[in-house]
């Protein structure tokens, strides 16, 4: 080859540029695309306008659905309001006549309380309590309803608060698999029992804890002198969370993945109280007199369920 003749081109890189020589020598009219790929002025105005519009409705919308968002536990006395815990929110609400309000509203920044709350639970003073994973901690609100920190971060990831007859509170404790117990002034924990990946926690009338347990046996309960037994023993539940204990020690289970709670007799199988629909991912458990309210933060709601298994939606309009 002589050095003075430049190499041919590829096929591809002749026809390139006969594409780009034709460009330039027909440029197209104003307002239209070129094959370089112009957008005319008309179309980008009315992707603006259809931009900005998209937002306005966002915001608006955003304005007005004061709404619950990812609701995960839920407390209650036999009279008065419900207190639901958003992980999402984050932060807590209040349900009182049928009226949905904010009862405290968390930081977004991590490390900052109730950024990332768990659970609810009250006192034996009927003073509310919060638990929060992302600051390792058990609160109590105040009477300004301000959170004040129980355990100085002694806390690895509180799922679940039960009080004792004592008045001190029993917390189990998901990352170290312990159930902790907490003076009921605050201060330092002591250990009950390890338990494995403890997610519910409940008091019977013997002052026992029931404990849902994410290990070989899935409902355990332990003893004042700190012996475990079993009392729902393997996996029946699909993905267990929560648990309350009736005066008669018959135990309700909340099962985010069979969409279900379960009625669970010591000495029997555990049984379907409700499955399906309305519910969708049941999480949260707590008794309101004779009826269970769940927490389920996929269907984002609070429902009430009856002794027959009747599912209806807790009202609570902003």
């Amino acid at each position: 080859m002589n050095a003075a003749t430049p190499p041919a081109l590829p096929h591809r890189a002749v026809a390139t540029r006969a594409r780009m020589a034709k460009s330039r020598a027909f440029p197209q009219r104003g307002g239209q695309a070129s094959e370089c790929g112009k957008i005319p002025p008309l179309a980008v105005i009315a992707v603006a306008v259809g931009v900005a519009a998209s937002v306005v409705l966002w915001f608006e919308h955003a304005a007005s659905a004061a709404d619950v968002v990812y609701p995960l536990a839920v407390a209650s006395a036999a009279e008065g309001p419900v207190y639901v815990a958003d992980r999402d929110l984050p932060g807590v609400w209040k349900i009182e006549d049928g009226k949905l309000s904010l009862f405290f509203q968390a930081s977004k920044k991590f490390r900052t309380p109730l950024n990332a709350v768990r659970c609810v639970a009250f006192d034996a003073q009927g003073k509310l309590l919060a638990g929060d994973s992302s600051t390792r901690e058990v609160y109590r609100f105040d009477d300004a309803g301000q959170p004040v920190p129980l355990t100085k971060g002694a806390i690895g990831i509180p799922m679940a608060i039960a009080v004792a007859k004592s008045g001190d509170l029993v917390v189990a404790d998901l990352e170290l698999h312990i159930l902790w117990s907490v003076p009921a002034a605050g201060g330092a924990v002591k250990k009950l029992a390890e338990v494995p990946a403890p997610r519910g926690v409940a008091i019977d009338s013997a002052d026992r804890i029931w404990v849902v347990s994410h290990g070989p046996d899935q409902v355990l309960r332990v003893k004042p002198d700190g012996s475990v037994e079993t009392v729902v023993k393997g996996r029946p539940f699909q993905f267990a969370h929560q648990i309350v204990v009736t005066e008669d020690n018959t135990a309700f289970v909340t099962d985010g993945y069979a969409k279900a709670v379960w009625k669970v007799v010591e000495g029997a199988e555990p049984q379907k109280l409700c499955v399906g629909e309305p519910l969708v991912n049941p999480v949260g458990i707590a008794r309101r007199g004779d009826r269970l309210l769940v927490a389920d933060p996929r269907a984002k709601a609070v429902f009430q369920v009856d002794s027959m298994g009747k599912v209806e939606r807790l009202e609570a309009k902003p």
